[in-house]
């Protein structure tokens, strides 16, 4: 089961899959925003070309757990997605993603403009690896 993960900003989507047995989350793209029609139609192409099974989407909740305005325009960009493809698509809380990407790259002492191509796409794997993680522990809780 290949899962999509997306962390979706105002100018830059980021864009990770997982493998088939959805254990790990690699990056795949960073998207330049240009309008949400043509943002939708690639990542319907992305779900084709890796035979995605189902889309995680960050969403990007305030620290007290409130949606503020990035949040509802991300909500509403979900659904332009969710009435676009025939998978599941799932919302998946990504309070200090875009942070831990920041400080990976920091930790490797990228500079700025090699971090400013390359944070959305790690935002969007650290999502789908956070999301991929809760599943498995679920599962294996389950069980």
């Amino acid at each position: 089961m290949r899962i999509l993960g997306l962390d979706i900003g105002s100018k830059r989507i980021g864009v990770a899959v997982s493998d088939e047995l959805g254990l790990t989350a690699q990056g795949l793209e960073t998207l330049a925003c240009t309008n949400p029609e043509n943002d939708v139609r690639r990542i319907l192409e992305l779900v084709a070309q890796w035979s995605v099974d189902e889309i995680v989407v960050g969403m990007p909740y305030n620290m007290n757990g409130t949606e503020g305005d990035q949040a509802r325009k991300v909500r509403a960009f979900m659904e332009l997605i969710t009435g676009s493809v025939s998978v599941p698509v799932r919302e998946w809380d990504e309070r200090l993603s875009t942070v831990a990407a920041e400080r990976t790259l920091l930790e490797a002492d990228m500079s700025r403009a090699k971090r400013r191509k390359v944070i959305d796409k790690l935002a969007a794997v650290i999502i789908l690896q956070n999301f991929l993680d809760s599943c498995h522990h679920r599962n294996w809780s389950d069980s």
